[in-house]
């Protein structure tokens, strides 16, 4: 298998991350645009065959693994979010693009980070996340200091963060253990 086939689909307990299809621009265009999602992400233009385009756009940097986008499914296969990993350059990568609706599951935003963080690191052999949130994005930078991101700086807008691989490996059975003993339910 190569690399490319082995991040296709990550599984976890309850949810999983598939790689995002030109099928799914309608859902992603609609998330985007949804006031209780959108606060803390970069304005939209255009439309959903807009978003379709750039789908298909962004094939070319999925294929060459310096981006990856998710779509994060329930286990019966109802979208609930998105997550992309960007920027992929040994020994780091970036992600954002992190959303997750109303059909998440509980300990959706936990599941969806380990994940990302296995795929990364275990997958990709990379060392380190460097990413930034916004200040005003209260839920996410609180979230980010428990799971243990390091604060690197901060401008005007955002807070920047590293986590390194040894970090996530220390912690990963924890994780784990919290996670397997939930029932997938809808949050």
């Amino acid at each position: 298998m190569n690399t490319l086939e082995a991040v296709s689909r990550i599984e976890g307990p309850n949810i999983a991350l598939r790689l995002i299809q030109p099928s799914d621009a309608d859902y992603v265009y609609c998330l985007r645009l949804n006031r209780d999602y959108n606060e803390h992400l970069s304005e939209v233009h255009g439309t959903a065959e807009d978003q379709r385009s750039w789908i298909i756009r962004y094939k070319a940097r999925e294929a060459a693994l310096t981006e990856l986008y998710y779509i994060v499914e329930r286990r019966d296969k109802i979208p609930c979010g998105t997550l992309r990993l960007y920027n992929i350059s040994p020994p780091s990568f970036e992600w954002g693009s992190w959303i997750l609706d109303a059909n998440k599951t509980r300990k959706a935003a936990l599941e969806t980070a380990v994940l990302a963080y296995r795929i990364a690191f275990d997958a990709l052999h990379l060392e380190k996340a460097v990413f930034d949130v916004r200040k005003g994005n209260g839920k996410t930078l609180a979230f980010h200091r428990r799971f243990g991101a390091i604060e690197t700086h901060q401008d005007d807008a955002n807070i920047y963060f590293t986590y390194p691989r040894s970090k996530f490996k220390d912690a990963f059975h924890r994780y784990r253990s919290e996670l397997e003993n939930l029932d997938g339910s809808a949050a």
